[in-house]
């Protein structure tokens, strides 16, 4: 028997993280997140307006991460220290936001269309651009575009992995392909 009390923001945040990563974003109705809950589809709707901002509020400590990443990127007077930050912390914020980013496989450009996520294209061309230490070269832009995807899925993939091990592995793997600058 379904519960009619409202639950709390906590609780519908587990359940919507739990039905994304079953049935995806797109996939998961707010009806199916209140019966996860097991309250009505109005209590859901009492704690966040809809289902974008469940995925806000989700996202927002990871977003917060790489809003900062990309002003420590800005910083960065030259192409080769813009482009070690960037692999740093994008490393760094893919591996400890693993789980976050699992939710949004295959769905992030999709996503990135929503109006609270819009801002995310904008760091993500940035954080493209210093990967390749600022180069307009096919090949470097192309290596970075690869690696930024590629870390992103391997953080989903390896869940078993430790978060050092991982770290390391990356960060081993982006200095062996990316270009340096100059």
């Amino acid at each position: 028997m379904a519960r009619t009390t409202p639950q709390t923001h906590g609780e519908i945040l587990v359940a919507a993280a739990r039905r994304f990563g079953v049935t995806g974003y797109r996939g998961t109705s707010l009806q199916d997140i209140a019966n996860e809950v097991g309250c009505s589809k109005a209590a859901v709707l009492y704690h966040f307006a809809n289902k974008e901002a469940i995925l806000t509020e989700l996202m927002a400590p990871a977003i917060e991460v790489l809003r900062s990443l990309d002003e420590r990127i800005a910083a960065q007077p030259d192409p080769t220290s813009a482009q070690r930050v960037a692999a740093e912390g994008f490393v760094a914020l893919a591996v400890r936001f693993r789980g976050e980013i699992a939710l949004l496989r295959g769905e992030f450009p999709e996503l990135l269309q929503q109006p609270g996520f819009a801002h995310i294209q904008q760091i993500s061309e940035r954080l493209l651009d210093a990967l390749a230490a600022r180069s307009e070269r096919a090949s470097a832009r192309i290596a970075a575009f690869v690696l930024l995807a590629g870390i992103a899925e391997t953080c989903g993939e390896f869940a078993d992995v430790s978060d050092d091990e991982l770290g390391e592995a990356l960060l081993t793997l982006l200095r062996r392909a990316l270009e340096p600058a100059g």
